[in-house]
């Protein structure tokens, strides 16, 4: 009862913001003919009646009978039409406050014959110009982010870059690294799109593939159907993955804590069918002309919020104090100015991800922001303190909202190359 009148309440607010927006719709509609007008408005109040189904069947039926990609979608169906609605609501709200000014301005002035009312001017009023502006203004993030489910979500992009380490042995110099990251099987509703870019990463014949986790959204058989395309990922050094904190299920609730488990046996299996070696808390060694390199990967260790710290770096660098060159494989980027920089000083990089740039972002020339950025310092891209780098990949995948606006998903491309830049 009490949740039943939780979600009344927040209804009784959308129905608010409808029907003050409908007015500014029946403004603009004014002059056109009966039955357009009728159009218009009915099909206004459908796309109304068709939210409010899909926010009570989110939360009251059964999310099994609904599917996760269906709520999934109905929420950001939702989402999009309140929230490009407010924009309207401000400008109307404006021209509410405005006329209110002037008629309490009108009942303490003296009267004058030059007082123009709004109704005399010709042209537009004032009313139609903010109503006008409002709904236009409202239309520009259903359009962007419309777009960013139809486009954005597998517009796949292939960042490359190069990175100069002092201590790489010659036999690695311009070795080819590729980095996937934060595939979130379970949101995909695309696979022929995802298949293409898996193919832009083939075509690349990087000599070894990262990934640095986040695999599924919560359980293993998200990957079931997507499994034939990622076994398909090879290198001559070969292909090495790492958990995030969504690989173990801990945002769902399991019948057990043994399902829960099984859950994470079953993905650990999944990334071995796949042909990906997966690394918890251990290293190995990747062996050319003679000459080795340590790659080292670590479960999910966050240094923000409540993020969980399964990884143990301590055990997983035990026995390549000795190697030249470190490589490190640790999903969350915040776990490098955490432990990595303060504690072990020789490894080189670190590829991480687990922060898509917020799959919303701007980045033209020099110009890069996301509102991830206020949570993360480092949070797409390259960077660099002392001999130290870090790489952050944007993510091959979405989670939440299926879609990315200016933040395109990326496969990564890093050449190491001996000496300094």
């Amino acid at each position: 009862m009490q949740r039943l009148i939780f979600l009344s309440f927040f209804a009784l607010i959308f129905i608010a913001i409808d029907y003050y927006v409908f007015q500014g719709v029946k403004l603009l509609t004014n002059g056109l003919n009966s039955n357009t007008r009728k159009v218009i408005h009915y099909a206004y109040w459908s796309i109304t009646i068709l939210s409010f189904a899909g926010y009570f069947t989110y939360h009251l039926v059964n999310p099994d009978l609904v599917g996760s990609k269906t709520r999934t979608f109905i929420m950001v169906g939702i989402f999009m039409n309140y929230f490009s609605k407010i924009f309207a609501v401000f400008f109307l709200f404006v021209d509410d406050i405005i006329r209110l000014g002037q008629w309490i301005y009108e009942q303490f002035a003296p009267k004058s014959k030059e007082l123009a009312t709004e109704t005399s001017q010709q042209g537009i009023t004032r009313s139609q110009f903010l109503a006008k502006t409002g709904l236009i203004v409202s239309a520009v993030p259903f359009t962007g982010m419309a777009y960013g489910i139809i486009s954005g979500a597998h517009d796949y992009r292939i960042r490359r870059k190069t990175v100069y380490l002092p201590n790489l042995p010659k036999a690695f110099d311009g070795i080819k690294v590729a980095q996937l990251s934060d595939i979130h099987s379970g949101s995909f509703f695309n696979k022929t799109a995802v298949k293409e870019g898996i193919d832009m990463l083939i075509k690349e014949k990087p000599d070894v593939v990262l990934f640095t986790g986040d695999l599924v959204n919560n359980r293993a058989d998200e990957v079931k159907d997507y499994v034939p395309i990622f076994e398909k990922v090879k290198a001559p050094m070969g292909v090495y993955s790492v958990l995030g904190n969504h690989d173990y299920g801990d945002y769902v609730s399991w019948s057990s804590p043994q399902a829960k488990t099984q859950n994470l046996e079953n993905l650990k299996k999944a990334h071995g069918t796949m042909g990906w070696q997966l690394l918890m808390n251990e290293h190995v060694k990747l062996k050319t002309n003679n000459e080795e390199i340590a790659l080292i990967g670590i479960e999910n260790w966050g240094g923000k919020g409540r993020f969980p710290k399964y990884g143990k770096l301590d055990k997983a660098y035990a026995g390549t104090e000795d190697m030249p060159v470190k490589l490190l494989l640790s999903h969350d980027p915040s776990h490098w100015d955490a432990q990595v920089r303060r504690e072990y000083t020789d490894i080189d990089i670190m590829f991480a991800g687990h922060t898509h740039g917020m799959q919303f972002g701007v980045e033209i020339g020099g110009l890069k922001w996301s509102p991830v950025q206020y949570m993360y310092k480092q949070w797409a891209g390259l960077y660099k303190e002392g001999n130290q780098h870090l790489y952050v990949n944007r993510g091959f995948g979405y989670l939440g909202f299926p879609g990315r606006v200016g933040m395109p998903p990326e496969i990564t491309i890093l050449e190491l190359k001996s000496g300094t830049a």
